[in-house]
């Protein structure tokens, strides 16, 4: 298991430089850098001073070295004008060249600054990312107990009429995209004009004019069931029915296995039959779905936080990504890869311990 675990490791590292590299690369392609110094400075720059903004900055540098640098593996830009005075990466306003550290990159827990924001990206994404986490959490209390529950039944009875109609439910949720099921929402149970909201107002069996709220803004300092379930319902009904469907195809084949026609043929009932012998064996593959389905989460929350007005990781990536925002991409770039390249990396280690097959292996 520990030369496993190592190889894995060592393989991921690879592959978030890979991957880093990449988008490095891509977002410093010079449409990208002459976008951001007009952004910055101004849209009627000719091209010699754009060019010689970027110049300043570093940004002409080729770009290999400019990742080193963002990396920290080597030292920061400095660029000496005419009058002397030193300007570079690890430079900030106001501090003397002198006292500047020589390093200055990721590897350093310097992640830059963001030309939208005017903060420090560490800063926004250490928020973004709690606000996320938040959103992620519910939607996993109430996504995979939900999911788990209807692939079970499901798949107890392969052909049934009970299996026939959750795996019809299951398609139908996966198959709706997000911004139609929330717009859906939206109208039926937050809005006071339509929907059953003025329904159950005009009865008395509502005191306020909507079910639910139809942003979710307040529920990024005081979230609660009125403000926050339409998001978490959003999400989880989109993702339910992946899980539900994996772990309904996981249950019927286990329960076609020789030990539980055995188990079935000594006359163990068959609650104890599913419950003891055919649910543990199950769960192995959803196991890793579920897992899975925390990288989607952070990077797929990006419709359902702006539909919702829900400022998180997706909402600040659509910023970045709207505004040109080299430094602020990279950051988020940095966590999805690192999310998702941990979250797989739990998920084989899970899959070996829960599966003695390959791990006797």
């Amino acid at each position: 298991m520990g030369q496993f675990i190592l190889r894995r490791f060592g393989v991921m590292i690879i592959t978030a430089l890979c991957l880093t590299f990449i988008v490095f690369f891509l977002t410093n392609l010079y449409p990208n850098l002459e976008k951001l110094a007009k952004t910055q400075g101004n849209f009627r720059m000719t091209d010699e001073a754009v060019f010689s903004w970027l110049d300043k900055r570093g940004y002409t540098q080729p770009t290999v070295v400019k990742y080193a640098q963002w990396l920290g593996l080597t030292p920061g830009f400095v660029i000496i004008d005419d009058e002397g005075v030193k300007t570079g990466k690890c430079i900030r306003p106001g501090m003397d060249a002198a006292d500047a550290p020589k390093f200055c990159g990721l590897l350093q827990g310097d992640w830059g600054t963001s030309t939208v924001f005017k903060k420090g990206v560490g800063e926004i994404i250490g928020v973004r990312l709690a606000l996320t986490g938040k959103l992620m959490f519910f939607v996993m209390a109430l996504m995979v107990p939900a999911a788990l529950i209807i692939g079970v039944l499901a798949g107890m009875r392969e052909g049934s009429r009970t299996d026939r109609t959750l795996s019809t439910v299951s398609i139908l949720s996966t198959a709706t995209p997000e911004y139609v099921s929330g717009v859906i929402f939206i109208a039926l149970l937050a809005s006071s004009k339509f929907g059953i909201s003025p329904l159950l107002n005009e009865w008395g069996l509502i005191e306020s004019k909507t079910l639910f709220k139809g942003t979710a803004t307040k529920a990024m300092t005081d979230a609660n069931f009125k403000n926050f379930f339409l998001p978490v319902l959003t999400i989880t009904l989109f993702g339910m029915g992946y899980i539900a469907r994996m772990t309904r195809a996981s249950m019927a084949e286990v329960m076609t296995a020789q030990y539980i026609r055995t188990a079935r043929l000594k006359g163990v009932s068959f609650y104890n039959v599913v419950t003891k012998h055919a649910l543990r064996n199950a769960l192995i593959a959803p196991f890793t779905v579920i897992i899975l389905q925390i990288p989607w989460l952070l990077n797929g929350v990006v419709i359902v936080e702006t539909l919702f007005n829900y400022k998180g990781f997706g909402w600040a990536m659509v910023q970045a990504a709207g505004n040109n925002d080299i430094e602020l991409l990279l950051g988020i770039s940095v966590v999805s890869v690192a999310v998702v390249l941990v979250t797989q990396l739990i998920s084989d280690i899970g899959y070996v311990y829960l599966n003695p097959r390959i791990r006797i292996s």
